[in-house]
């Protein structure tokens, strides 16, 4: 049989033609070494153009699109395609891997970067949103990603001169972004009126913030900061592809085949146009001609690098620029399909669909001649002689050239479809065509190619050909995969397959036929093998196919699925590979990357020689892994790794999914819900000992502690064992099978992975059994194998996914360092390098890996053996290269690097586990020895049999057989520690005899369980064939086992214990001896299991069996005779029980039926539910009936309930179920989903539970996990604060949380982003900027008499020169965010200083001098603040904002770290999550930052803030949290709170674990919604609740209530760091003993409270904050108030409007102060000097606008409710009122002659009245037909005509006081006005913006010079403009600060200050006006 591993030669690549060109630009540079850098294809190549040599780097698996260079040039970055694509940055001089960065982008990586100091690298993804990335990229890691653009990105460039600065540009765009913290936040760049907006394809950057520009239309565009500064006007006649920057300038290339050379002002230095170069690729220049284009440029020194679209590289000396030298060129354009090798001479021939063909010189490397054909080319063929070459046409035709001279023998077109395949017979003879018409043509050679003959068999294309070597035979292989034969010249199709037997072939390049059947995978009928070609010399065959890849197989290869070495460099598919003349060569070609690669053949006895040369590293193997189906040399697997390697340890349901799948569930017990729960039972239990060892499908899994202890693992428990005591501790942290355990050098910390949908790795300490860390996010369905580095610092695992995942972790920072995929089979062992922490091996089926870090990556190798076998485990030696593994076959191999140097036999049958001592090792295996080796493996020192017959007398049980197989292996304290696959523990003393230590059940499931009736023990049977008798007593030891024929599922003492009977899985059963398990009598009725089995009480005169097969039978004990049957039950029986009097029995089906039936006969009664819980039971075990209804779980499709048992004292009913949960219920247990104590330790399902005869002890066994576990019960009442290891039930308490109106709003506050705002006014109509307008004035004829037009306002400073307003700056804001937002008032410096917020600005308040000064960074509102109190970060606050989506852009929800005094940003934190951030905390050492968001889920997010990395995040709540607070003495632990919700929170390396808060212990406690946290000494925490209490917590357990602290919901609380005192805030009515603000003791206990003088009815605080003596207040009502400790003094520090909308605004006509009028119902007075409220009214009822009279004596206000009030300013006495209207009034004005007042509202009507007639106020006129409501109105300066404007963006002008309106254009052009603050107008169109369609301009207001107009808007922004602005879009400055819509905006007198008046933040903001100088 032929052999069917793969060869041993190999292949080098050794050339590459061609470079990149297409789609790619910037990938060409210089190196260091002044080597030249590119790609072809998948591979990076580093070209010697002195030496000409090349080198490749072969590290990607598909298409390279991007590279760029570091700046020391050494390095290289290069960036793929593909659906996972990453980044490979190399060394271009020893071209190995330094790093690999991948899981973020997808489609591919666009563009790279490196920036100035090379520390950090940019990457572009191909994905839609174009995602930016910001590499650490040594450590792989991520430091910031954004979505880049809507559409691509062409270039990325960072700032060289500015840090953490970034531009990017493409299609229509140019971005400059800043990198803080973790957020890129672009700003686009703003085109002007200087350039047009369109596509920008490259940049470099320059000093001082300048940006030069490439663009699509062949100018530069030269930036200065984000704005357009010049254009360089035709820099290249079109798209400027590539520019790079250098010392001496700048280079730039184009379209238009030029390069320029510009200085560092970018002025011109010269052109170097390659188009009039001589050498190069002409293109014919037809109707396609696209002439030669650049696309990377490179200039250093004198030399510039130069690439072309059509794959060619010039190099260009300065000085001598006009001859440029071509150094490289490849096929451009199209596929490339046709090659051919010389008969005789090293030359290869290809040719394109570029309709080139071009001749090679294999030994020159270059290329030697080419020739353009007409049309594009598909084959090629040289003749026999190497005088004619053959070039087959896509257009049916084939031309013949002479190779000498390329010039024309003959052009011949017989067919239309494309040539695919032509060949010259071996005698010259023939020639032939095989067409795309399913006809092969034969020509003749000597007869000028005259057509002789015609093969028409095929009815598909022709794909392949070969003539025999008697030229006598033509096979053909076509589309649809058959294989002929023809008689040659004639082509006469040979049927006969006889006469072909003896038929030699010339060449063999077809893919069909027997020789070549294994080159197709075994059980595949794909058809993507494009070409072979076989080497008859050396027995070797070379494919290639669609993925890529060459492979070498032997030749022939007959059988599917054969052995191969497999290559990796073209990207996509290689459409033909051939071997050279000599063979020397193989030459392949590929399809899309149009390149030609030139491989090295290495035969086999060179090949031995090379293999010192290192193996070139590739991530894909040269040896196959895909085909291990059959290696004919693999011995029989051993049964026991067979069985190990099948496990999937899959689950149906797993633990995580239980949240969703409640929530599924949840409307089922909605209905339910509202009907009285059972309470969960006083008592608990305690896990108290296990009996197993996780032996049967783990290795290595069981260590000595540095205490002596012993640390292992069973089911889901880490157990720590004392053998001194015999006591076990656990470590409960996991929820599911532990697989694999491994120890920490230092002995003292051990991780353990688990199974899991997202698995996890705890490390755990095992003294305090508390977890250090907890690793997941990486490993899918479980984690097989982990190991510590020597240091103690790293930690390896490997997942159970497909590709068994390899992660290496910084375990204590919970960071991934690097990860990558394993291999296709099991990976049994991971071991990290002790000497270099780098470095590791995995060992598994069929596998040795040896892998070395690379960045965010893993680097592997195979190891190097003739075969490979399965490895089962592996140890580092003595020095970093030796390694020793243990074969599944017994053998020990030898490794050094990755070199086998020998093997030695070690044990009969696989090596299990392996130990390395300081001088030698010790290994165990299935034979059941124990072997002691030296430090060589030379000699065997010693070896241990593990025998009964050694068995020393301390021992805790029994050994089951001899030799039992050996699993784990570890030494210490004078011992060697031996776990077994039977489950026992066995300590080895050095001298001989053997202690059991522990022991369990074997694999299989344990189903039989029974406790004895008066002594403490149990008997276990299960599916290993034993039945085990335990000591339950503190001996914990077995006592007796006895073997089974067959496996058991049930067993059961007799009422006096003498007796046990075991039902067997065959349908027998039998009676044993409970002492000496001898059998007494054995029956086998049955075919199916016997399920369960139980003696009548009392005397147990009668036995029930109860079989799978749906009867339960009832023997006689004493005669054996069977006396009854019971019959009726449709499905198999679950569970049986007699009831005392052993007259009836109790029985459950699998079908959820419930039985009942009279013993002896069995006959069916039918019993009322109502009796059923009259009779007396004699046991209960049954899961179903009225009195156990509330054990069934919510979820119970997916998590029956499996055993249940009832106490003896019949009070409490323990159930176990499928998914590993013991519960403890009250009984009776009736109603539906009663709550519960639950405890997890079984992995899997439970499957059955027993009390012992005293209630002492609960039993419990696992199915899956094989283990017996003795619980400890503890009764209630005992137990003062024990931390209990329950969780309380899982449904949320439906206890109604309580109810208050601040709360629910806060809860239910929808915040959404500005940039989504929609109008505040209900608008109808056309947007003025949409309108059509009428011509105006100036485009009528002129009428020469015309006077001049008169001014269009009146302006009041006319005597001085009239000054433009150039800027508004920030001076000061009235107002405080208390209403919705908490714990946001902070003191700074000592109390001089306070900090708040409102809208998007922070704001410090200087104490004694009233300055505000504004943090105004925010792009939307502001939701939290807090501060830092750490002394090494003074003043460091953070803010968190509102936010859209978490997709990482500027909108996402973020939060920034500013110094509060300086206003600089720290750092900016975007979050993950979508909505808003609503509470931020400082940890105690003020490192970490902890955020809460607003999305659903309620994301909890842990940053480093410094670096902006985020460490650890999880969901928090299904319901709102309100605020989350690190304890101040802790960096890890903390603590949330909400709607209904405590949670205690501890951080684990990056994990966040979590306990709820525990009620049960404080009698009738219910779980309320809490809103606020405060934390004392001792692990105490106080959390203020809705109801006014405060709750008290010791860890996670309610210890007592507070009650009443305040009288309503205590909103706040603060803790003083400095002496633990604590302060609350409330809402309350202000009373005598009590107040809404208290200061309270370190334990909550005394506390004296503190009235605020504020006049309010009920105060609500919503802030403390505590300082020196003083008390720091902010309150729903806006107000900030400082209260002296002592004397209780309030002093009001900020006041502002408690509700919003602030509508009215009037500034006073001379003096700096202003009115505002709003929503809550107060107009107030504000000093801007002064920079404080002077005076408020209250009106009852919201105000709506406000207005000054000319003069300022009087002020008259519109309010809500249609009425108006006139007051008299220096009284505040009202002179008058009416209320002529129903609804609001919009806005009142006073006449400029003080005459007349006008009054809008919203029943579209303006009425007038006259003031000279009185107080009375009567109406005189109105205006009438206005369209919608009245938005502003203005008088004219001589008050006769009036404008309004109205909610139908229309203008109308009406006559005062007559109400007529004036439509006469030219007449309203004439009217001069008193003051603007119309929106509408033709005058003020430019104040429209692009965007408004959804939202409005608001407000406007005119200044007084005349000159300027300010506007607010629904985005919250308020813009200067110049005024008039006729022009559509008019130019603008904006000022962001508000929230979303602005109500109004004025001009103070003298144009001095701007006040603009805020909707939705209740704010008013005073801007300084700067004005231009004169």
């Amino acid at each position: 049989m032929a052999d069917r591993t793969a060869p041993n030669c190999h292949l080098r690549l050794e050339w590459v033609y061609g470079y990149r060109g297409h789609q790619c630009r910037n990938n060409l540079y210089y190196t260091a070494a002044k080597e030249i850098v590119y790609f072809v294809a998948g591979v990076g190549v580093v070209y010697n153009t002195r030496e000409h040599k090349q080198k490749f780097y072969l590290g990607h698996n598909d298409d390279i699109i991007s590279l760029a260079l570091h700046p020391e040039r050494v390095l290289v970055a290069t960036g793929q395609v593909g659906k996972e694509p990453y980044i490979c940055v190399w060394d271009s001089y020893t071209v190995q891997t330094v790093s690999i960065l991948k899981d973020v982008h997808t489609h591919g990586i666009a563009c790279l970067a490196f920036d100035l100091e090379g520390q950090c690298l940019v990457s572009v993804g191909l994905d839609s949103k174009n995602t930016i990335c910001v590499w650490d990229w040594r450590r792989g890691k991520v430091l910031a990603a954004a979505p880049g653009h809507t559409d691509r990105i062409f270039d990325i460039s960072w700032d060289l001169y500015q840090p953490n600065k970034l531009v990017s540009c493409g299609v229509k765009h140019i971005k400059f972004w800043s990198l803080c913290g973790n957020a890129l936040t672009p700003k686009r760049g703003v085109f002007g009126k200087t350039g047009d907006l369109q596509t920008i394809l490259c940049l470099a950057c320059a000093k001082d913030e300048v940006t030069y520009s490439g663009a699509l239309n062949g100018d530069i565009y030269v930036w200065k900061g984000i704005n357009l500064m010049r254009t360089i006007q035709g820099a290249h006649g079109s798209g400027i592809f590539s520019m790079n920057a250098c010392e001496e300038g700048f280079a730039t290339g184009g379209r238009d085949g030029s390069v320029r050379l510009w200085d560092l002002n970018f002025k011109p230095i010269t052109v170097i146009d390659l188009r009039e170069t001589d050498q190069g690729y002409k293109v014919a220049r037809g109707e396609n001609s696209r002439g030669l284009s650049v696309r990377s440029v490179c200039w250093r020194g004198d030399h510039i690098l130069v690439g072309t679209q059509d794959s060619e590289i010039f190099e260009v000396v300065v000085h001598d620029r006009n001859k440029p030298f071509l150094i490289m060129q490849g096929h451009c354009e199209g596929e490339l399909w046709a090659l051919a090798v010389h008969p005789t001479k090293p030359l290869a021939m290809t040719g394109s669909d570029d309709r080139s063909v071009r001749i090679w010189s294999l030994i020159d490397h270059a290329l030697i001649a080419r020739c353009n054909m007409e049309e594009p080319i598909r084959c090629a063929a040289v003749s026999t002689d190497g005088i004619h070459l053959a070039l087959g046409m896509k257009d049916g035709s084939f031309t013949v050239l002479r190779v000498r001279d390329m010039t024309e023998v003959v052009h011949v077109k017989d067919r239309k479809e494309a040539i695919h395949e032509l060949k010259y017979s071996p005698d010259g003879a023939h020639l032939a065509v095989g067409s795309n018409e399913n006809t092969v043509d034969i020509y003749g050679v000597v007869q000028r190619y005259k057509k002789v003959g015609e093969c028409i068999g095929s009815n598909s294309f022709i794909t392949h050909m070969d003539w025999s070597t008697d030229s006598k035979y033509l096979q053909t292989n076509d589309g649809s995969g058959r294989r002929l034969f023809y008689r040659m010249p004639s082509g006469k199709e040979v049927t006969n397959r006889e006469e072909l037997k003896l038929v030699q072939w010339a060449s063999w390049t077809c893919v069909l036929g027997p020789e070549v059947n294994g080159i197709w995978p075994k059980y595949s009928d794909i058809n993507d093998i494009n070409s072979v070609d076989a080497n008859f010399n050396n027995q070797v065959l070379v494919t290639a196919d669609d993925y890529g890849l060459v492979k070498l197989m032997r030749y022939p290869c007959i059988r599917k699925g054969a052995k191969f070495r497999k290559y990796l460099g073209h990207s996509a598919h290689i459409t033909n590979v051939r071997w050279s003349h000599d063979y020397q060569w193989v030459i392949t070609i590929g399809g899309a990357d149009h390149s030609v690669f030139q491989w090295k053949f290495i035969p086999e006895r060179k090949s031995k020689e090379a293999l010192h040369i290192a193996p070139q590293e590739t991530l894909a193997d040269s040896n196959s892994e895909e085909s291990d189906s059959d290696q004919s040399d693999v011995p029989e697997m051993d049964s026991e790794i067979e069985q190990e390697t099948q496990l999937t340890y899959r689950r149906q349901v797993y633990k995580e999914d239980l949240p969703q799948l409640k929530e599924q569930c949840k409307e089922k017990h909605r209905a339910t819900a509202m009907k009285k729960r059972e309470r969960a039972p006083g008592n608990g239990i305690k896990l108290h000992f296990i009996h197993g060892y996780r032996g049967y499908d783990c290795r290595s899994n069981l260590f000595y502690t540095q205490t002596g202890e012993i640390v292992y693992h069973v089911a889901a428990v880490g157990v720590v064992y004392n053998r001194q005591q015999n006591t076990q501790r656990f470590y409960m942290g996991h929820d599911d099978d532990i697989l694999c355990l491994a120890i920490h050098p230092l002995k003292d910390y051990v991780a353990t992975g688990q199974v899991g949908r997202d698995s996890s790795v705890h490390i755990w300490d095992t003294e305090t059994l508390k977890p250090m860390s907890v690793l997941k996010g990486f490993h899918q369905l479980g984690v097989c194998a982990l190991d510590f580095s020597a240091d103690g610092k790293r930690l390896a695992s490997v997942g159970l996914d497909d590709n068994h995942t390899i992660v290496l972790w910084d375990w204590r920072k919970g960071e991934k360092l690097s990860a990558m995929r394993g291999s296709k089979d099991k990976i049994f062992v991971v071991k990290i390098n002790p000497y270099l922490p780098d470095k590791l091996i995995t060992a598994g089926v069929k596998h040795m890996k040896f892998w070395h870090k690379a960045g965010g990556g893993l680097i592997g190798r195979k190891g190097n053996m003739g075969k490979t076998e399965t490895m089962m485990c592996a140890v580092y030696g003595w020095s970093e290269e030796m390694v020793f593994s243990g074969t599944c076959t017994g053998d020990i191999c030898i490794w050094r690097d990755m070199f086998l140097m020998k093997t030695v036999k070690a044990h009969d049958g696989p090596v299990f586990s392996m130990h390395a001592l300081e001088k030698g090792f010790v290994t165990g295996g299935k034979d059941g020895i124990v072997a002691l080796w030296d430090d060589t493996f030379e000699r065997c020192l010693k070896t241990y049999a593990i025998k009964r017959a050694v068995l020393a007398p301390g021992s805790k049980g029994l050994l089951l057989e001899d030799n039992p197989s050996i699993r784990a292996i570890s030494l210490g304290h004078g011992h060697i520690l031996v776990g077994t696959k039977n489950g026992e523990i066995l300590e080895v003393d050095k001298s001989g005899p053997i202690t059991l230590l522990v022991q369990g059940h074997m694999e299989g499931e344990v189903w039989g369980l029974a406790t004895h009736p008066h002594l403490p023990l149990c008997a276990t049977v299960s599916d290993d064939k034993t039945l085990r008798i335990w000591d339950l007593s503190p001996s914990h030891c077995m006592l007796a086992v006895r073997k089974l024929r067959k496996g058991g599922r049930c067993c059961c003492f007799s009422p006096d214990g003498k007796a046990l009977a075991v039902g067997l899985n065959d349908g027998s059963f039998l009676i044993v001896n409970a002492d000496t398990l001898e059998d007494l009598v054995s029956f086998h009725h049955r075919k199916d299991i016997i399920s369960d089995i139980r003696f009548s009480p009392g005397a147990g005169k009668y036995l029930a069996v109860a079989s799978g097969d749906s009867f339960v039978d009832i023997y006689n004990v004493m005669s054996s005779k069977r006396v009854g049957v019971c019959k009726g039950c449709l499905s198999y029986i679950t569970h049986l029980d007699w009831d005392k009097r052993a007259k009836l029995l109790q029985v459950n089906t699998a079908a959820k039926e419930q039985f009942f039936f009279e013993a002896p006969r069995g006959k069916r009664q039918t019993i009322p539910a109502s009796e059923v819980e009259k009779i007396d039971w004699s046991t209960w075990t049954c899961v179903l009936g009225p009195s156990v209804e509330g054990v069934w779980p919510v979820i119970s499709e997916v998590a029956e309930v499996t055993a249940a048992c009832l106490s003896n004292d019949r009070r409490v009913l323990a159930t176990g179920d499928d998914l590993g949960y013991i519960k403890l219920f009250r009984y009776p247990v009736k109603g539906k989903y009663a709550k519960f104590k639950r405890y997890v330790a079984h992995s899997t399902h439970v499957t059955n539970v027993r009390w012992t005869h005293d209630d002492s002890l609960l039993v419990t066994v696992g199915g899956g996990d094989t283990c017996l576990m003795i619980w400890a019960h503890e009764p209630g009442g005992l137990r003062e604060f024990k931390l209990c290891d329950s969780e309380e039930s899982d449904i949320e308490s439906e206890d109604d949380g309580g109810y208050d109106s601040d709360v629910t709003r806060e809860n239910e506050i929808n915040y959404t982003i500005k940039a989504l705002s929609t109008n505040m006014r209900p608008m109808t109509g056309v947007k003025p900027h949409l309108q059509m307008k009428e011509p105006s004035i100036d485009e009528r004829p002129p009428v020469s008499r015309a006077l001049p037009q008169p001014e269009k306002l009146q302006t009041n400073n006319v005597g001085k020169k009239k000054r433009p307003i150039e800027d508004l700056v920030l001076e000061l804001v009235f107002g405080y965010r208390g209403n919705d937002c908490r714990n946001n008032v902070h003191y700074l410096n000592e109390g001089a200083d306070i900090i708040y917020h409102t809208a998007s600005v922070g704001i410090v308040l200087n104490l004694t001098t009233s300055c505000q000064s504004f943090y105004v960074e925010h792009s939307d509102d502001i939701l939290c603040l807090t501060i830092n109190q750490h002394p090494k970060f003074p003043n460091v606050v953070a803010t968190g904002q509102v936010g859209d989506t978490g997709d990482m852009s500027a909108t996402s929800p973020s939060i920034h770290v500013w110094d509060a005094m300086t206003k600089q940003t720290l750092s900016v934190l975007r979050c993950f999550h979508s909505g808003s951030v609503c509470s931020v905390s400082f940890s105690a050492t003020g490192r970490l930052l902890l955020s809460v968001g607003l999305d659903p889920e309620h994301t909890v997010t842990i940053w480093k803030w410094q670096e902006g990395a985020k460490v650890a995040s999880r969901v928090g709540h299904t319901q709102r949290i309100f605020v989350a607070e690190f304890r101040p003495d802790s960096d890890t632990h903390f603590v949330s709170v909400g709607i209904k919700h405590v949670r205690f929170w501890t951080l684990a390396g990056r994990a966040l674990l979590s306990k709820k808060g525990v009620l049960s212990s404080i009698e009738d406690a219910r779980m309320q919604t809490m809103l606020s946290v405060a934390f004392g000494a001792n692990n105490l925490t106080f959390t203020g609740t809705i109801s006014g209490d405060v709750c008290v917590w010791k860890e996670h357990i309610l210890v007592r209530i507070v009650a009443k602290a305040h009288t309503g919901p205590v909103f706040t609380m603060y803790t003083t760091l400095r002496d633990g005192l604590i302060v609350t805030g409330g809402k309350e009515r202000p009373s005598k003993e009590g107040g809404a603000l208290k200061l309270w003791d370190q334990e909550l206990k005394r506390c004296r409270a503190f009235r605020l003088e504020t006049g309010q009815i009920i105060d609500c605080v919503r802030s403390v904050c505590r300082g020196k003596g003083k008390i720091l207040v902010g309150t729903r009502n806006a107000e900030i108030i400082e209260v002296g400790e002592k004397n209780a003094a309030c002093n009001i520090l900020v006041n502002g409007h408690m509700d919003g909308p602030i509508w009215g605004l009037g500034t006073h006509p001379s003096r700096d102060v202003f009115l505002s009028a709003a929503e809550d119902g107060t107009v107030r007075l504000w000093d801007i000097p002064e920079k404080k409220m002077l005076n408020k009214v209250n009106l009852g009822h919201p105000a709506h606008t406000i207005s000054y009279s000319p003069e300022g004596d009087m002020v008259a206000i519109g309010m809500k409710n249609g009425e108006f009030i006139i007051l008299l300013v220096a009284s505040l006495k009202i002179w008058g009122k009416k209320r002529d209207r129903r609804s609001p009034i919009q806005d009142i004005r006073f006449s400029p002659n003080s005459r007349f007042l006008a009054v809008g509202s919203t029943e579209c009507a303006v009425d007038f009245y006259d003031l000279t007639l009185g107080p009375q106020l009567n109406r005189i006129n109105c205006c009438r037909d206005i369209p919608s409501f009245v938005m502003q109105m203005d008088l004219s300066a001589d008050s006769s005509y009036i404008q309004i404007s109205t909610g139908a963006y229309k203008r109308l002008v009406y006559e005062v006081p007559s109400g007529r309106q004036i439509t006469e254009q030219i007449q309203i052009d004439r009217i001069t006005w008193a003051t603007w603050t119309s929106v509408l107008g033709d005058e003020v169109v430019g104040i429209w913006s692009r965007n408004a369609d959804k939202a409005d301009v608001t407000c406007a207001c005119v200044s007084h010079s005349g000159l300027n107009i300010v506007t607010g808007d629904d985005f919250g922004m308020v813009k200067l403009f110049d005024f008039p602005s006729p022009e559509k879009f008019a130019k603008h400055k904006r000022f962001l600060g508000h929230s979303a819509h602005l109500t109004n905006v004025r001009f103070t007198n003298g144009d001095r200050f701007v006040v603009s008046a805020g909707g939705d933040d209740r704010s008013l903001f005073v801007w300084r006006c700067v004005h231009a100088p004169h």
